[in-house]
């Protein structure tokens, strides 16, 4: 067994040994931004003497909270001091470097931790005999508000700058930990799979890393003039005049984070991402569907897909339809490039349910399947649709938006939290998901229950995950041609 104490670039961190899994938590991959490296780019870490105890989570980045969000009835420790990362490995010591597996978690970009219970790397690393790291990244207005303009001291897209600091760190140090600097797989999902969209985009991320897996989240950005118009919106509520920007650094954190919920009540922004990439012409130079189009990416094998029924998690079908809300809007908002906007709306039908649909097809199938056709130009794709439901369950009787993670993790235990207790089948069908994202990981290829899964090439072949697996080849050929694919 290797050794728990750990020699890194900055000093020696001591993890524990916890069921079949080496890890460390709770290690920092840049110094703590605050004050005076508020709303800058990430800086590495300070050196330490000793041994620095890696047995305790860092803290969440801070966050709008709900108390039905709290485990326990507890509130999670938050900061803004908050840029920690966590490591599985094997306990059984191998004699080859291990592939890497970094997860930058979802959350809309306002939330979220590496830390949460469903992203326990423990299964994946010993089943898998690979390396799982997640991260912390700054969130909301504290990660993407657009700040470039203010001056020099002052950045763009904070969070992703984090997230490329975290791979950085990986490249620099994972050997250390057993794993292959040079065989990096990053996974996320929704706002993390839609930061991996923007990573493959972003000249700081060059070389970070060698494989992608995006799970529903593709291209997502807003313009320089909307994240300007909402800046000042922020400074408004602060209360920060021009003349008197440093006020910005000593501002409480919370106050920050509760001007950005402040904005988006006066937006009206409801569901929409009100903080997100922005595509300011340097840290974000072009679009990621443009970029990627463009070979920005090339050679780094992606695995994409979503789930059947994403809008399900966000538009329950119990909720009232109200009669004053447009379809052609919302098709207008989900993908505004489309031409045939009142033709595709009137394809839905009038209900919760319809606005679900749409906010599946248009807001994360067809982003996928833009974002696989411009890779596949520059290095293979694979194409997954996750399928599998609880009929009997009032949610997940829908594949909804996130439920793979519990898959991809083998943390289907946590999903008690929804009073959902998962079967033997899932168990099985957990195995299934975990080999593709491991074989992925290891050989830049998935593969899973003997099935032959050919790439995204013209014939558009998707691997359904249900309780049966099967490969389709153009699932809704119809409907996809309908969105302008």
């Amino acid at each position: 067994m290797r050794e728990l104490q750990v020699e890194t670039k900055y000093g020696t961190v001591q993890g524990e040994l916890l069921h079949g899994t080496r890890v460390w938590k709770g290690i920092p991959y840049a110094k703590p931004p605050v004050e005076e490296l508020r709303f800058q780019a990430p800086v590495p870490p300070e050196s330490w003497d000793g041994i620095r105890q890696a047995t305790q989570f860092g803290p969440e980045n801070i966050q709008p909270r709900h108390e039905s969000d709290w485990t326990g009835g507890q509130r999670p420790v938050e900061s803004e001091d908050s840029l920690y990362l966590n490591i599985w490995a094997p306990e059984k010591e191998s004699t080859n470097p291990l592939p890497v597996m970094v997860w930058i978690h979802g959350g809309s970009f306002v939330s979220g931790s590496g830390s949460q219970p469903m992203y326990d790397g423990t299964q994946l690393a010993h089943r898998g005999d690979v390396i799982v790291i997640t991260i912390n990244y700054r969130l909301g207005p504290l990660g993407f508000l657009h700040m470039a303009p203010l001056g020099e001291s002052y950045v763009t897209n904070a969070g992703l700058l984090d997230q490329a600091a975290a791979l950085q760190w990986v490249k620099d140090n994972i050997s250390a930990f057993g794993g292959d600097a040079n065989n990096v797989t990053v996974f996320g999902e929704s706002a993390g799979s839609m930061s991996i969209a923007a990573l493959m985009a972003m000249p700081a991320a060059k070389g970070l890393f060698n494989r992608a897996i995006m799970q529903s989240g593709a291209s997502q950005f807003i313009t320089a003039e909307q994240a300007s118009a909402m800046r000042e919106g922020m400074l408004k509520i602060l209360g920060v005049e021009p003349d008197n920007l440093q006020k910005l650094r000593t501002i409480p954190a919370e106050e920050i984070i509760a001007a950005g919920e402040i904005l988006k009540q006066q937006i009206g922004a409801g569901m929409a991402l009100l903080f997100q990439p922005v595509l300011d012409g340097n840290t974000l130079p072009q679009t990621p569907l443009e970029a990627v189009n463009a070979g920005s990416a090339q050679d780094i094998p992606v695995l994409i897909g979503t789930t059947r029924h994403e809008g399900a998690l966000f538009i329950q079908p119990h909720v009232p339809f109200s009669p004053e809300i447009d379809m052609v809007q919302g098709v207008d908002f989900m993908a505004p490039d489309l031409e045939n906007r009142v033709a595709i709306a009137d394809r839905y039908p009038k209900t919760a349910d319809g606005q679900a649909q749409v906010m599946t097809d248009l807001f994360f199938w067809r982003s996928s399947l833009q974002y696989a056709a411009a890779q596949q130009k520059h290095a293979p794709v694979w194409m997954y649709r996750f399928d599998w439901v609880m009929p009997e369950h009032p949610l997940l009787k829908r594949a909804i938006h996130s439920i793979e993670m519990f898959f991809v993790f083998n943390t289907l235990p946590v999903l008690k939290f929804m009073n959902a207790e998962p079967d033997e089948a899932a168990a099985e069908l957990a195995l299934k998901v975990q080999d593709a994202w491991i074989s992925f990981a290891k050989h830049g290829k998935p593969e899973t229950a003997g099935v032959a899964w050919p790439a995204y090439e013209q014939d558009r072949a998707t691997l359904i995950f249900n309780h049966e697996i099967e490969v389709v080849h153009d699932p809704e050929a119809s409907k996809r041609e309908l969105l302008g694919l």
